[in-house]
């Protein structure tokens, strides 16, 4: 099982590593897009500030993830982003919808894989 993790932990993390990247330091000329991706794209372009945050936040749990340390962390903070890729290729770009799938798929089993790691956080705590 540990081949296995090390394999998915190394995929999860050259997938977001190589995304924000290429976002971040505009390596490559992003591709035309029509209907409502676009206008998704443009919203978060508009903000100024969410589709940096999201890659930078992206390019950190790349890291962790490519390093081996803080992968429970990592998977936990990648979360909302790993449901927001998935969301989005199923509603609205499903070009796109076999990585959606992937993304939750290898972040649940990490986040199985190391579900020891969470379970402090279930513990209820006692007010004195």
């Amino acid at each position: 099982m540990i081949v296995l993790y090390t394999i998915v932990r190394l995929l999860l993390g050259a997938l977001f590593l190589f995304s924000s990247v290429v976002v971040l330091f505009n390596l490559v000329e992003q591709p035309e897009v029509t209907g409502n991706i676009k206008i998704f794209n443009d919203g978060m372009k508009a903000t100024g500030y969410l589709l940096t945050l999201i890659k930078v936040t992206e390019l950190v749990c790349a890291l962790a993830f490519l390093s081996g340390r803080f992968v429970p962390l990592a998977s936990v903070v990648i979360a909302p982003v790993v449901i927001n890729i998935f969301l989005v290729h199923l509603m609205i770009a499903q070009d796109g919808l076999p990585v959606g799938i992937f993304v939750v798929i290898a972040n649940a089993f990490l986040g199985y894989y190391n579900r020891s790691a969470y379970k402090p956080l279930f513990v209820p705590v006692h007010k004195v």
